[in-house]
């Protein structure tokens, strides 16, 4: 679908389908914050390997909150996806995020052939969704708010799948 005239990212949709090196601070941060919580000599060469890539292609519509509320399910398989207050156009790699945060194995491994994104944008989307598990994760700890334990499972599935590319 033709994107011209889309709304660009911002503050109106938390920046999604701008670069990820908005949030670069924020989860670096994140990361100092996590301390022993979290096995950052691990959680580093992935971050790295998402910044080291930008969308350099014309902007592309993106849904922009791609997780498990957003997403009907009718007979076992997907119906509609909805809310679409973040969409707008940009680099779709924040739409990947959903790989991290709900699938695995297989479904995981179907989902991206089936979206046909580069290794460049898997990167990036993988690096949205450390940045989101870790200042999550964050604000759980603070609280001590058994919803932690999401958030450790999303950057523990991140870390493993990047493992995975490089063996």
């Amino acid at each position: 679908m033709d994107a011209t005239g889309g709304p660009p990212p911002g503050r109106h949709n938390w920046f999604r389908g701008g670069p990820l090196s908005t949030y670069e601070a924020e989860a670096l941060d994140a990361l100092e914050k996590l301390g022993d919580e979290v096995p950052r000599a691990e959680i580093e060469p992935v971050w790295e390997d998402a910044m080291r890539t930008t969308w350099e292609r014309d902007p592309v519509w993106l849904h922009g909150d791609v997780a498990v509320g957003n997403l009907l399910v009718r007979g076992g398989r997907l119906g509609a996806v909805i809310d679409f207050g973040s969409s707008g156009v940009g680099d779709p790699a924040c739409d990947c995020v959903i790989a991290w945060t709900f699938l695995s194995g297989a479904s995981r491994d179907r989902f991206r052939a089936e979206l046909g994104v580069d290794a460049a944008t898997w990167s990036r989307g993988r690096g949205w969704a450390l940045w989101k598990a870790m200042i999550t994760l964050v604000g759980h700890l603070e609280r001590g708010a058994p919803e932690a334990a999401l958030a450790r499972r999303d950057i523990e599935h991140a870390l493993a799948d990047y493992a995975e590319e490089r063996a």
